[in-house]
């Protein structure tokens, strides 16, 4: 299959160990596990997963660019948010036996962390893909230089910078390209040096000096309210479901001042950005009300802007419902057994893919004008157009309603194929699962009946 037919992964030095690669994301997909066993399918396959990880010649980076670069051409043309967060992966009570990780975020057990940018259509709020992941642990002996007094490229929120940058390249066909981040990005290098590219919007930590002399979190107590309208907050916890802050909107210009310490005097001594304050005027009682002060290189002149700053602020819990799907969700990465870091990495930047993976079919359930060829390849699209029909019955709801080719059409067939039986309640990640698992059989399955239909190569020239 040509490069340009095949969805992989990565190429990893050999065509073999790069068919292997894609098939083992697939197994991922299908079987909603990360457990090598249930990957391989068989002892085989099982072995066959452990060899995979174990290659040298297999990194996670070179994993995450193959779908940072896919991603980034289907941003072509598109207003992208590229919604920023950071997770941990803490294996406390399961560190026994663990090689090469640091400590976790709480200073006790042993962890890795996961930083991801997932890129959302600022319009429509589709994932598109995954557009770059970091993926490291910490050093076991603390950092011996003070953290004020160590350059920006020496400490961990470096992070936001440097994927920022990434981004900016992988995303250049881009009509506008938006990095949203939560308070872990207020940092001030970030804004004075962001590719020209890249537009921010960044929820505050710091109470930062104003050039005026004032301090950020006041600024906007004398400001007009442009606007008052309904944020819905999504569920953050087991038995949340989330609620709507009806929120004032104020919004103004702001020139912050270099901070005296952690920065590069390089960096301009003031910048020149927006505040938009979004403000839960009454929240309900035993709630503590919604405040975001979110500071933006976008203007927000008015009520509709403002708004739309908030809007694209709430589009980075699509990264934390990545990262909740990576782990207590869905694949359960920090159950994992592996016990090498090297070999966890990798699987964690299948794992990422492979969340985004099934968001984006579950996403597509209610309707999506995304193509198709976002999340499969042309021969996996050739099976499913020949698969399509055979799923449809007589009445109205039990046909595809969605174009051809589309997002929608093709979570439409998995969901079928899942066992939905297009009544009741929608189809859930479980049912995608399941609904991919059979698709992917099948589609080899047309795949292989294609290439005996057509002969092998040469066939046509023997006597």
């Amino acid at each position: 299959m040509s490069d340009e037919r095949r969805l992989g992964i990565g190429e990893f030095g050999d065509l073999r160990r790069a068919e292997r690669g894609a098939w083992i994301f697939e197994q991922i997909v299908s079987s909603g596990s990360l457990v090598c066993r249930k990957i391989g399918g068989d002892r085989a396959g099982e072995m066959a997963v452990h060899r995979f990880l174990s290659a040298p010649a297999v990194t996670a980076r070179e994993i995450i660019e193959t779908f940072g670069r896919r991603t980034g051409e289907h941003c072509h043309g598109l207003r992208i948010v590229a919604a920023q967060d950071t997770t941990e992966i803490n294996f406390t009570g399961r560190d026994r036996a663990r090689r090469g990780l640091g400590p976790g975020g709480d200073g006790k057990g042993l962890g890795f962390f996961i930083h991801s940018a997932i890129a959302v259509d600022a319009d429509t709020e589709d994932v598109i893909g995954l557009l770059d992941a970091a993926i490291w642990t910490r050093p076991s002996v603390g950092e011996a230089t003070p953290r004020r007094r160590r350059p920006v490229e020496e400490k961990e929120s470096y992070r936001w910078l440097a994927t920022t940058q990434a981004v900016a390249e992988r995303v250049s066909g881009a009509r506008q390209l938006i990095m949203v981040g939560d308070r872990d990005s207020d940092m001030y290098p970030l804004f004075a040096r962001r590719p020209a590219s890249v537009e921010l919007v960044v929820r505050a930590a710091q109470d930062r000096a104003i050039e005026d002399g004032g301090r950020l979190f006041a600024q906007a107590a004398d400001w007009p309210v442009l606007g008052s309208y309904d944020v819905k907050l999504v569920a953050r916890r087991p038995g949340d479901t989330g609620r709507l802050a009806r929120v004032s909107l104020r919004a103004g210009p702001i020139r912050i001042k270099r901070p005296r310490n952690g920065v590069d005097r390089d960096d301009p001594p003031a910048l020149d950005l927006t505040l938009v304050e979004a403000r839960e005027e009454a929240a309900p009682p035993g709630v503590e009300p919604l405040c975001w002060r979110l500071i933006t290189t976008l203007p927000a002149p008015d009520g509709a802007a403002a708004e739309d700053v908030v809007r694209l602020y709430r589009l980075r819990w699509r990264t934390e419902q990545t990262h909740r799907a990576v782990k207590s969700d869905g694949l359960a990465l920090p159950d994992v057994q592996l016990h090498d870091a090297d070999r966890l990495m990798k699987l964690a930047a299948l794992a990422i893919a492979a969340a985004v993976r099934t968001i984006q079919l579950v996403d597509a359930r209610d309707g999506s004008a995304r193509p198709a060829s976002d999340v499969v390849d042309a021969d996996m699209l050739e099976a499913a157009e020949a698969i399509a029909p055979t799923l449809e019955r007589r009445t109205q709801r039990q046909k595809n309603p969605h174009p051809p080719r589309s997002l929608a059409w093709l979570a439409w067939i998995i969901a079928r194929l899942g066992g939905w039986n297009c009544y009741y309640k929608p189809p859930g990640p479980k049912t995608m699962r399941a609904g991919w698992d059979r698709f992917a059989a099948m589609a080899a399955g047309f795949a292989v009946a294609k290439m005996q239909a057509h002969g092998p190569v040469g066939a046509a020239h023997e006597t």
